[in-house]
C-alpha cells in the first residue's frame, strides 16, 4: 500500500553539514563587487582580506589583541598550522569524541610523535571534561561535526591554565558562544555556519599563543605553509590581509556578502538563535516519535548544528542499509540533500541546523522523514 506524501514541501532542501546552505538571501549578483581578475596583493585584495577579517573580529565579538588570518585548506589547514607550529613545547592532551578530533589524535601522536595523554569517548557521548589537566597543551572540538556531541561551555577551562587550549570550532563558529578568554587557538571555516565557499580556513591567535610561536621553534621543518613566523617574529602581514598563499577573492567576496547578512539577523545572537531554533524543531520532533532519537545522549552536549539521529526501531533489520535507503528517498524526492551519517559515524542521518537553514524548511521536511521511514519499513 502505498504511504501518502506530505502536502507541503521545504523551499529549501540542502541540509548537508559541509558546505553548508547559502545564506538565504543568496544570488550570484550578490557576488558582483568581487576583486576578480586583480591580485590579492593589491590594494582592492588587501582591503577586501582585510575587511573579511575584521568583520569576523566585529560579528563574533573576537578580543582586539587576538590576531585573526585567513589561511589555505579549510579548517583543516588551520588546525595542521597550529599543531605543527605549537605542540612540542610540553605534553600535549588529545580530546577526542568523534571522527575529526580521532584525526587530529592521529597527526600529534603518530606524525608528530609528541608526548600526549589521549581521552576519547564513543560517538554521541563526550568525555569526562573535568579530568583534563590543562597544564598540557589540549587540543579538541567544540562541536563534533560528525556525532552531534559539543562542549556544553568554556567552564571546564580554567583562566589560569599553564598550556595552551587548541580548539577546533568549525561548525561550533557563528552558532554558538565561545568564550575567547579560554581559547588560545580558534580555527574554522566560514564554509560551514556561515554558508561560504570552501578552501579557506580562519586561524585565531590569543597573545598567549601569539608568544609561544615567539618563544618556540619546534624540532621538526615546517612546510612554507605552515610558517607563521619569521626569525622570531609572528608574521603579521598573515593577520592583515596578506595570505600566505592566493585565496580565490571570489570565495572572499562571498564570505563578505555573508557576513553582511549575519549583521541583518542580529548578528551572533541572532545566528545563534536561528540555530537554536532550528535544532529544537529537530529535537521535539524526535521526542514525539519512538522510532528516531539524538545520537548525542545527554542534552547539554546536544549540537545546535550539525545534529546527528539514530533509528531506534526493532523492526529495522539493517541499520546502515535503513538509513541510507531513507536519506536516498528524501533525495530522489528533493526533500532533503546528503543527510547521510558521516562515513566513519554511527549508522543515521545528520541534518545542518545552523543559521543559514530557515526553521520552516526544518519542519517542512520532518513529515518527510516519517514519510520514508515509514515506507522503508514497510519495503522491507
Amino acid at each position: 500500500m502505498a504511504i501518502e506524501q506530505p502536502a507541503t514541501r521545504p523551499a529549501n532542501p540542502r541540509f548537508s553539514s559541509g558546505p553548508c546552505a547559502k545564506i538565504p538571501t543568496f544570488s550570484l549578483d550578490l557576488l558582483s563587487d568581487a576583486a576578480l581578475g586583480r591580485s590579492h596583493r593589491a590594494a582592492i585584495g588587501k582591503a577586501k582580506l582585510k575587511d573579511a577579517i575584521e568583520g569576523t573580529r566585529e560579528v563574533l565579538g573576537i578580543p582586539a589583541d587576538y590576531k585573526i588570518g585567513i589561511v589555505p585548506a579549510s579548517d583543516t589547514g588551520a588546525v595542521e598550522m597550529a599543531l605543527w607550529s605549537l605542540l612540542g613545547a610540553r605534553k600535549a592532551e588529545m580530546v577526542a569524541w568523534e571522527s575529526f578530533g580521532s584525526g587530529w589524535v592521529a597527526d600529534v601522536v603518530k606524525q608528530l610523535k609528541i608526548d600526549a595523554e589521549v581521552k576519547t569517548a564513543e560517538y554521541g557521548q563526550i568525555v569526562d571534561l573535568s579530568t583534563i589537566d590543562f597544564n598540557n597543551d589540549v587540543v579538541f572540538t567544540w562541536n563534533g561535526t560528525t556525532s552531534g556531541v559539543r562542549v556544553p561551555n568554556g567552564d571546564f577551562i580554567p583562566a589560569d591554565r599553564e598550556g595552551l587550549t587548541i580548539c577546533d570550532a568549525t561548525s561550533a563558529a557563528f552558532a554558538m558562544d565561545l568564550p575567547w578568554d579560554k581559547l588560545d587557538v580558534t580555527t574554522f571555516s566560514w564554509q560551514k555556519v556561515l554558508g561560504g565557499e570552501a578552501a579557506h580556513g580562519i586561524l585565531i591567535l590569543s597573545p598567549r599563543a601569539v608568544e609561544r610561536l615567539e618563544s618556540y621553534t619546534p624540532a621538526w621543518p615546517l612546510p612554507k605553509i605552515f610558517r607563521l613566523t619569521k626569525g622570531g617574529k609572528l608574521i603579521e602581514g598573515i593577520f592583515t590581509g596578506a595570505t600566505i598563499n592566493t585565496p580565490s577573492m571570489l570565495a572572499v567576496e562571498d564570505y563578505l556578502v555573508a557576513l553582511d547578512w549575519a549583521r541583518s539577523v542580529g548578528g551572533l545572537q541572532g545566528l545563534m538563535g536561528r540555530a537554536n531554533a532550528n535544532a529544537q524543531a529537530v529535537f521535539d520532533f524526535c521526542d514525539a516519535k519512538p522510532w528516531i532519537a539524538n545520537l548525542a545522549e545527554d542534552e547539554a552536549t546536544r549540537s545546535n548544528t550539525s545534529v546527528c539521529l539514530k533509528f531506534t526501531d526493532d523492526r529495522i533489520q539493517d541499520g546502515a542499509a535503513f538509513a541510507k535507503a531513507v536519506a536516498k528517498r528524501l533525495e530522489a524526492e528533493n526533500i532533503a540533500l546528503d543527510i547521510g551519517a558521516y562515513r566513519d559515524a554511527p549508522a543515521g542521518l545528520r541534518i545542518w541546523c545552523g543559521g543559514t537553514v530557515e526553521t520552516s524548511d526544518i519542519e517542512a521536511m520532518l513529515p518527510w522523514l516519517e514519510w520514508a521511514f515509514e515506507a522503508e519499513i514497510a519495503a522491507q
